[in-house]
């Protein structure tokens, strides 16, 4: 079987051979066997999970990129590209046989596969920071990396259920947007797809059900406008121009349906035709053809020829209405932007002749380098992923200058995005903003096809505000801001700093000398290149050091460090001390039994009252607990003062959270990752749909009292998508 499972591998190579001698390239034939030759060899005897010889995979990804239409180098890297990670052959014999530009791409990609996306270890921001040197470096590098990915998906049906979802959440956060930004429409909607089959695997069926369900009808609709539009073309264009059709991806329909709350017969644009012309004065021409034919439909008109989005696409973008009372959109684009439309910047090699070497693409390529400014300025994981994530997004807003300069931003970017946009010392100087000759907050969050005007200070000394950090949603601007204060206000940066630290550690009942500190961070002072407390108070107060993030482990190692040689050292008991073990000090009675209240939870920080109960000892409540405020009052003799133990404990209780948000993919994994990443113990989690369509999760989840909790809290309501969350009955 393994045998003629290789011969059919073979068969397969010589039909890709074949045609690449029929494509009008140059393509070095006898380069590309060598590679399929040796990499047959050096995977010799290694199977994949679904049983097939390892080669099957390589080569699956050549066969991609020659259908992005990629160069020699990169063909025969995509074969190789497993051969270092997985075999006996070093980088020195790839160079040796293929050359220093396979090499390196081999090795670009070989360090792209040692990266655990979906890890939470401080490690991961140098990682990711690995894949955007990468794509600095070569382009080529990420576009193997997206088709070995894309295979890896086709195939994905042979791992686990968990790896399953796993692997199609980090698609969806990190592949699906670089695809995206970097414009290769079939890859992107590809992965989207395929990683929505597993992540939802019910909204899929059904949604595939209805495209089944639809499809003869779909068909002959699309047939019967696009030879209407032929029809109307042919006697203004000679030759008529392309006309295609097509059906809004699975996914994208998942989106409009799911994310927007509209029904499958809502969705204006599930059907869409492309005309495609040779000049941009044709696009416009046919454009108003279109709105002669067909009604079109207010608000649903965009112009990317004049405004492209951020991967370079253009096109013309109408949804109109035609007799049979079906919208569908209408795409105009010319020959070239339809290129760069459907393979983005593999068009280069596709549609141009391939020249092997370096190659650079400054225009296209300034979103990659801006990351890579911008994340200088913290280490933190979770906040590199979560920047990258934003300025990947796939919906832009395009908003004006007052001289008509577009500056292009994510949705959801502030008046302070759009001046740090412009330039740093606009960002720097800003005092306030004008939207369309109105006033504004440093909040408003700007609408494609706006203007806004920028008012800014002649003061030299004149710079921004640190609450700006909570205000600005592109990293570019955070970056920006925080590289000001650490190098305009060190001295300020540092009193923030530490009135900040010492804040939280009373917060969350650390108690320890400035003497001691040190030692306790360490670990955090080394991470951050800080060799002196005043250094580490600086970054604090500047946003390099991100509290939220470290307080969770300082808190662990204060326990095991302090707290237990405290309770070695010098731990007594008061007449009216907690010998419960709840934390709680009954006034007035020095041993009985003390139990927490199932109705209510109190947590440290409540305001908390006892009752005595029959031959069960106290019950605490909170003040605010229903059961209290109903019974107080007959029989008032009961309810007795209780208080929380002043020294500090290392005690948890269990509290109860309702969490209800948006049903989107991944929510409920947010949720609890949110949990773990804050090292919060959770006993219980279920989940279920409400029947507004919303998403409601029930959680029961261990804290140190109510400090900790609103630090939980405040973190969960953070999550995209997330509308409530409160503390509930068990």
């Amino acid at each position: 079987m393994a045998e003629q499972t290789i011969e059919t591998c073979n068969e397969t190579f010589e039909k890709l051979i074949s045609r690449l001698a029929e494509l009008d390239r140059h393509y070095n034939l006898s380069k590309i066997r060598s590679a399929y030759e040796y990499a047959k060899l050096m995977h010799e005897g290694q199977k994949r999970e679904s049983g097939e010889p390892y080669i099957t995979h390589p080569l699956a990804v050549a066969t991609i990129l020659v259908d992005l239409g990629m160069d020699t180098d990169a063909v025969c890297a995509a074969l190789l590209h497993d051969v270092v990670e997985d075999t006996e052959a070093t980088y020195d014999d790839v160079k040796k046989k293929f050359g220093a530009d396979v090499a390196n791409l081999v090795d670009g990609v070989t360090k792209l596969d040692k990266i655990k996306l979906a890890s939470k270890e401080e490690q991961q921001a140098e990682n990711i920071r690995k894949i955007f040197l990468s794509m600095a470096k070569d382009i080529r590098v990420i576009i193997i990396k997206l088709a070995d990915r894309l295979h890896n998906m086709r195939t994905l049906g042979f791992r686990s259920g968990v790896k399953r979802r796993d692997v199609s959440l980090e698609t969806m956060s990190i592949f699906v947007p670089l695809a995206n930004r970097l414009g290769i429409r079939q890859l992107k909607e590809e992965l989207e797809d395929i990683s929505f089959s597993y992540l939802d695997p019910f909204a899929y069926a059904e949604i595939e059900q209805l495209l089944e369900k639809s499809k003869k009808e779909r068909e002959d609709f699309i047939e019967t406008i696009k030879t209407r539009i032929k029809k109307r073309l042919s006697s203004d264009f000679d030759p008529v121009p392309t006309v295609e059709g097509r059906v809004k991806s699975a996914y994208g329909i998942y989106k409009k349906i799911y994310e927007q709350g509209k029904t499958f017969d809502e969705i204006y644009d599930k059907y869409a035709v492309r005309v495609i012309v040779n000049t941009v004065t044709e696009c416009y021409y046919v454009l108003g053809i279109m709105h002669d034919m067909f009604q079109p439909i207010p608000n649903r008109f965009k112009d990317y020829i004049s405004t492209p989005k951020a991967n370079m696409y253009q096109s013309l973008h109408t949804t109109v209405m035609g007799r049979e009372g079906i919208p569908f959109e209408v795409q105009i684009r010319t020959w070239e932007m339809h290129h760069t439309a459907e393979f983005g910047i593999a068009a280069h090699w596709k549609y141009k002749e391939g020249r092997s070497g370096k190659y650079k693409f400054d225009e296209r390529l300034n979103w990659v380098r801006q990351i890579l400014d911008t994340q200088k300025e913290t280490d933190d994981a979770e906040d590199i992923v979560r920047a990258i994530k934003n300025d990947l997004a796939p919906e832009d807003v395009f908003a004006m200058t007052p001289k008509g300069d577009v500056i292009t931003l994510p949705q959801g970017a502030t008046v302070i995005d759009f001046a740090y946009a412009i330039h740093t010392q606009v960002g720097h100087k800003m005092t306030g903003a004008k939207v369309d000759k109105k006033l504004v907050p440093f909040d408003y969050v700007i609408k494609t096809g706006e203007i806004v005007e920028i008012i800014t200070s002649k003061d030299p000394a004149h710079g921004p505000k640190r609450d700006w950090l909570n205000i600005c949603q592109t990293n570019e601007a955070k970056a920006k801001i925080r590289a000001w204060f650490k190098k305009e206000r060190r001295e300020e940066n540092i009193v923030e700093g530490r009135e900040a630290v010492w804040r939280e550690l009373r917060r969350n009942l650390i108690h320890i000398s400035e003497e001691d500190l040190p030692e306790l961070i360490a670990v955090d002072m080394k991470h951050h290149g800080c060799e002196t407390l005043d250094d580490f108070y600086a970054a604090v107060g500047y946003g390099g050091v991100v509290l939220s993030k470290i307080i969770p482990r300082l808190k662990e190692d204060y326990a095991k460090k302090y707290v237990q040689q405290e309770k070695t050292d010098s731990f007594e008991f008061s007449p009216a001390s907690d010998r419960s073990g709840t934390g709680i000090i009954v006034d007035g009675i020095s041993d009985c039994v003390v139990k927490l209240s199932q109705c209510c939870s109190p947590l440290p920080g409540d305001d908390i009252i006892g009752f005595i109960t029959r031959g069960h000892g106290v019950s605490v409540h909170k003040k605010d607990c229903v059961n209290y405020l109903s019974q107080r009052d007959s029989e008032p003799e009961r309810w007795i003062p209780v208080r929380w133990a002043g020294k500090q404990t290392t005690a948890y209780y269990k509290v109860a959270l309702d969490v209800i948000g948006y049903n989107r993919i991944g929510i409920f994994g947010d949720v609890l990752n949110s949990l773990s990443e804050a090292r919060i113990s959770t006993h219980e989690a279920t989940a279920r749909v409400l029947k507004n369509g919303n998403f409601m999760g029930s959680l029961t989840i261990s804290v140190a009292g109510t400090t900790e909790l609103e630090g939980v809290i405040t973190r969960m309501k953070k999550i995209p998508g997330v509308l409530s969350v409160e503390r509930s009955a068990k």
